[in-house]
């Protein structure tokens, strides 16, 4: 185990002036997403939060506006497992807004039971990277307008539990691992900024996928002890293998710093790369596979049935 880390979001944006910067952070009403939320309103960026439901919205917000005194916050309906939501979002959002410079992509699902969302997916992969691999997909033509403007996805070490499965993405024909599916979301996370970079770098609006950290918050909720036991033991297998095992828990506070160090600090040239700590980290090698990723825009356009060809 390594030392935990200990530079917080606000430590990153010391001295940075984000004024008339327009961004939009999913999930931004709990945990991670909503410090990331504050520490962006706290330098001056205007910021849309999405939620579940008009309740968690407004108490977010109201939270937020506590927290950083006239703050341009609001937020915005948003069920990332819903594809109908999804779109109904981006219209709404692209009507409303003349730009887009910072797109955090934050909400997600873990270590959830087996489950389908409204559009037949399974539970992680469609909540974790389809709705998003949509939701992006539809803004970015207001962030190609914004450029310079970012993406930033939030990953997970989780992702070393599982490559794509190609051959059986919706566990339709094995027997179903929770950790696995969350991790197969994750590599897809990854391998999403990959593409995206690819695509959009040379225009300005660079991706970076992101490690949070082992943070405190809800997103373990679907956590039982087996869960508990099967993590511990995939850490240990880990570390006996050359790799960091189980990493130290940390606050939200630093849990967010590197979500906003690739949106405002990261160098454009590692545009398309695995952050952790406030830096490029090193991820399994399939995670950032270029074949793969290019693989993985395709499989998502045919399950989506949204296509978003390549710039001209």
């Amino acid at each position: 185990m390594t030392d935990a880390p200990t530079t917080t979001a606000s430590d990153v944006l010391d001295g940075v002036d984000l004024r008339g910067t327009q961004a939009l952070v999913t999930g931004g009403t709990t945990g991670i997403g909503k410090e990331t939320a504050r520490a962006l309103l706290g330098a001056g960026a205007s910021v849309v939060i999405t939620a579940r439901s008009d309740e968690k919205g407004a108490a977010a917000v109201a939270e937020l506006r506590a927290e950083v005194p006239g703050s341009a916050v609001t937020y915005e309906v948003l069920e990332l497992g819903s594809l109908a939501s999804v779109r109904a979002f981006t219209d709404r959002f692209a009507g409303s807004h003349e730009r887009l410079d910072l797109l955090i992509a934050n909400a997600g699902v873990m270590a959830m039971p087996y489950g389908l969302t409204e559009d037949g997916f399974e539970m992680h992969l469609g909540t974790n990277h389809l709705g998003h691999f949509v939701l992006i997909g539809r803004l970015l033509p207001l962030l190609e307008a914004s450029a310079p403007a970012r993406v930033v996805v939030l990953s997970s070490g989780g992702h070393l539990a599982s490559d794509i499965r190609w051959d059986d993405p919706g566990w339709e024909h094995t027997e179903f691992s929770k950790m696995e599916a969350y991790g197969q979301s994750k590599t897809a996370n990854i391998l999403h900024a990959v593409e995206l970079e690819r695509r959009y770098g040379p225009l300005g609006v660079h991706a970076y996928a992101v490690h949070p950290g082992m943070v405190r918050t809800h997103l373990g909720r679907h956590f039982t002890k087996e869960d508990v036991e099967d993590l511990m033991a995939r850490a240990k297998s880990s570390a006996s293998t050359g790799g960091s095992g189980l990493p130290p828990m940390v606050e939200v506070e630093v849990g967010a710093a590197t979500s906003v160090w690739a949106a405002v600090a990261a160098p454009d040239e590692a545009g398309g790369s695995y952050c952790a700590d406030c830096a490029v980290a090193p991820a399994a090698p399939y995670a950032t596979d270029p074949d793969a990723a290019r693989r993985l825009w395709a499989l998502s356009e045919q399950l989506t049935g949204e296509s978003f060809p390549e710039p001209a």
